[in-house]
């Protein structure tokens, strides 16, 4: 069978599979192992457990779970209390201050846990009801959290920077600082949304900000010891990273202790019980990317041992596009495969077809990486599987999920602006990672 069509029977056979609600590790592990038995024959099933062994057989591997660790030891304290409450008494006077609090809270949860749903749980759990006390529209509260909480896959340390890292054999470091610039771009277009919508749209929610009572000095900086101990050990992480001192691995394991030993002296969580929650949560949020990270390389190596890879990434060569306009055709296609599948999915099973599309055309792959990074974002937060959007659906069941969908609508599209601007201005992603880095630097 000629392995175009062959890659269409595969892609329409592996979007019915996980349309069924079937586990997404399962789902492409069955379909993989189905086509590669009809291609090749019963005996293909000597290489299956050697191919999902070598799906996890990395060392920097080790990374993706002592980050979970990191960012469930803060997300089962009130360190995200503490910096929404910190941030909320200092910007009180900006109209829109509280969203704008809250997506700044999301901007360094996202830093401290490296994850979108715990950023999403810790500071929506928090904010939603505060937003909503104060006037603010359930739909812009939620889809505040649910936008916001996206920023945890872009701002460094980020698990989906460092499988993208691992599927492409591109430097993790290089990466987290690429992140660095647009994460904040992202943030602060999303404040620059909080704030036109809550001064010339939501008046009502503007006069109530102005009216509130002030925080006092001591109110604002009461609570800066407390969360100062959790940035500073996310700066020493990003540091010893981006300085060449220790390995992804390393760093995120001496972070992870850290942040127990902090947890223990400043909220006094040393209890076993408590130790236990949030290891056992971590452990299975881990065995889940893990399992996926398999499944998702043996789907890539059953596509490449049917050449089904190099056939498209031929094929799409020798239509002689503009570049541009392909870029164009592979951002619908990141956006559509993440309507319905995790960003760690989407990577390790199209990056093995992009990258070598994306380099034959000009394209640096670590901007590359950060464009589709912002496509998984989006994917975050629309469905049928937008995981935020289900999240804050917890925290809020009074709120519809078409108004909280509604109300992410408006941070979409920033998304969508955030991508422009970097096509413009690839500076943004490049420079930073130059200029501390060395153009041809990496671990």
């Amino acid at each position: 069978m000629d392995p175009i069509t062959l890659g269409i029977i595969v892609g329409a056979s592996t979007l019915i599979v996980l349309l069924s609600g079937i586990p997404i590790a399962f789902g492409l592990s069955a379909i993989a192992l189905t086509f590669l038995i009809i291609a090749e024959g019963f005996q293909i099933l000597g290489v299956v457990a050697e191919t999902f062994f070598s799906g996890i057989n990395s060392f920097v591997l080790l990374s993706i779970p002592m980050f979970i660790l990191m960012g469930m030891a803060v997300a089962n304290s009130p360190a995200g209390k503490d910096l929404y409450t910190g941030l909320d008494r200092w910007l009180w006077r900006l109209p829109g201050g509280l969203v704008i609090s809250n997506i700044g809270a999301c901007s360094i949860f996202a830093a401290l846990s490296g994850s979108s749903p715990a950023t999403c749980a810790a500071i929506g759990t928090m904010g939603i009801p505060e937003m909503r006390k104060r006037g603010y529209a359930a739909r812009l509260a939620t889809g505040t959290i649910a936008a916001g909480g996206t920023l945890g896959v872009l701002i460094p340390p980020s698990i989906v920077l460092i499988v993208y890292g691992l599927a492409t054999g591109t430097s993790i470091g290089r990466l987290f600082l690429c992140g660095v610039i647009p994460g904040l771009l992202l943030a602060f277009l999303f404040m620059v949304w909080a704030y036109i919508y809550s001064y010339f749209i939501d008046k009502d929610s503007a006069a109530i900000l102005r009216n509130r009572q002030p925080p006092t000095l001591k109110e604002k900086l009461e609570v800066i010891p407390r969360i100062f101990p959790f940035l500073a050990i996310v700066v020493g992480v990003l540091y010893v990273l981006y300085g060449g001192i220790a390995t992804p691995s390393e760093a995120s394991g001496v972070g992870a202790f850290l942040v127990f030993v902090m947890i223990a002296v400043v909220y006094k969580i040393y209890q076993p019980r408590k130790i236990w929650d949030i290891v056992k949560v971590s452990m299975k949020e881990s065995v889940m990317i893990m399992f996926i990270i398999c499944a998702s390389y043996f789907f890539a190596f059953s596509l490449s041992t049917l050449y089904v890879t190099q056939s498209i990434a031929q094929l799409i060569v020798d239509l002689s596009l503009n570049k541009w306009v392909l870029f164009f055709y592979i951002n619908i296609f990141l956006l559509i495969a993440g309507f319905f599948l995790p960003p760690v999915a989407v990577i390790v099973m199209t990056s093995a077809i992009l990258l070598p599309i994306i380099t034959e055309f000009g394209f640096d792959p670590y901007w590359f990486a950060i464009v589709f990074t912002i496509n998984m974002e989006i994917g975050l937060i629309t469905p049928p599987v937008g995981l935020n959007l289900y999240i804050i659906k917890g925290i809020t069941p009074d709120v519809s999920l078409s108004e909280i969908l509604k109300g992410s609508i408006p941070f979409m599209f920033m998304m969508a602006l955030s991508i422009v601007i970097l096509c413009i201005f690839p500076e943004l992603v490049t420079w930073l990672p130059d200029k501390l880095m060395g153009k041809d630097a990496g671990f």
